[in-house]
């Protein structure tokens, strides 16, 4: 009897032993899972990814295959096409139709001026300048629409297959978007340029024109001065993109990129940046799985605005013939389309309210 007794007892302390150790795992498993849905949870930008540098393996993702506007980001793609074709010391004399890009008044310049093709990217990559980007566009294609199909064709070599371009400075317009995920491949292929990755990372630059005037920039990428480690960036502002930011980061030879798309604000590409790009040097130390993690309401959101637009076009078109009433209506609307455009600036591709302008 005391056999069976305690064999009995041996078999019921087995499967408790059992049990423990599968409550243990899942209890793990579990605890391990609301960590990566906080973190997922606290990314407030519409759409994000990390990716390991050296391999292009995705380490965390939000929304990756999102597709949203770039805004300024699309200067990568810019510097790229021009490096590809120009030379740094070719020189750049500014149209009227570059001097009359929406850009910023520090760094405007102006028709007339000769600046270099280094310079020009200089602007166009640490300050974000529209009218350099123009420039370059001009000079190395004929005009910004060629220029730009060349942009198209470079994104379809990076493997930025969710990307397409309408324009050389990321403003607003139909038809332009990217993903996060394209955004990090960007930004990867990018820093295989040492001028790009030269520029990129230096917080301030001094250029002057060959008429004498000199004009001071200062990087918009604040990591630059926070981060030790950051390799550098390119940030982005339109209206209907909001705050856009790609950035490299390095850490004991490791090194990851970290694209943000949609942010409410400034602080919130800093401070989501840096965690994101803790976390995917977490991953890599611990060679854990990725995550990626996909919010229906930012997809909701992008499939309303669009169906939107749609019955505006709609509506616009079935009264044509009341131009006031129609304005009234798109200012109340908030359409990101400006409500006047001069013809000569439509034919250009150039949208003349600074309201929409990407400010970098």
């Amino acid at each position: 009897m005391m056999k069976i007794k305690f064999k009995v007892q041996s078999s019921k302390f087995k499967v408790n032993t059992k049990k423990i150790v599968f409550l243990i795992v899942f209890s793990l498993l579990i605890f391990n899972y609301q960590l990566l849905t906080c973190l997922a949870d606290e990314t407030s930008s519409k759409a994000a990814v990390v990716i390991e540098a050296s391999t292009g393996r995705v380490l965390f993702a939000k929304n990756p295959n999102l597709k949203l506007p770039p805004a300024s980001t699309t200067k990568l793609v810019t510097a790229m096409v021009v490096l590809d074709r120009a030379n740094m010391s070719d020189k750049v004399t500014i149209s009227n139709a570059a001097a009359n890009v929406p850009s910023l008044k520090e760094t405007k310049l102006r028709a007339g001026e000769t600046l270099t093709v280094e310079t020009l990217l200089y602007a166009a990559l640490i300050r974000s300048a529209n009218d350099a980007a123009f420039a370059l566009a001009e000079v190395v294609a004929g005009s910004e629409k060629k220029f730009v199909q060349l942009m198209n064709r470079k994104a379809v070599v990076i493997g930025a297959s969710n990307t397409k371009f309408i324009n050389t400075t990321g403003l607003p317009g139909k038809g332009q978007y990217t993903t996060a995920y394209d955004l990090s491949k960007i930004m990867r292929y990018a820093l295989k340029y040492p001028v790009i990755k030269e520029i990129i990372g230096k917080k301030e630059a001094e250029i002057s024109t060959e008429q004498g005037r000199t004009i001071a920039l200062v990087n918009t990428n604040k990591l630059l001065w926070s981060d030790n480690g950051a390799v550098g960036g390119k940030t982005g502002y339109t209206k209907a993109a909001r705050h856009c930011f790609v950035y490299a980061g390095e850490k004991e030879g490791e090194m990851v990129i970290v694209a943000l798309l949609g942010a409410q604000r400034r602080e919130v590409l800093w401070n989501e940046a840096e965690r994101l790009g803790k976390r995917g040097f977490a991953v890599i130390a611990s060679n854990e799985q990725p995550v990626v993690y996909f919010t229906k309401a930012d997809y909701r959101k992008t499939v309303k605005i669009k169906s939107y637009q749609k019955t505006d076009k709609a509506r616009s078109a079935k009264a044509a013939s009341k131009k006031k009433l129609n304005k009234t209506k798109t200012i109340k609307r908030g359409n990101d389309s400006p409500a006047k455009e001069s013809k000569k600036a439509k034919d250009k591709g150039i949208a003349k309210n600074v309201a929409y302008g990407n400010k970098g």
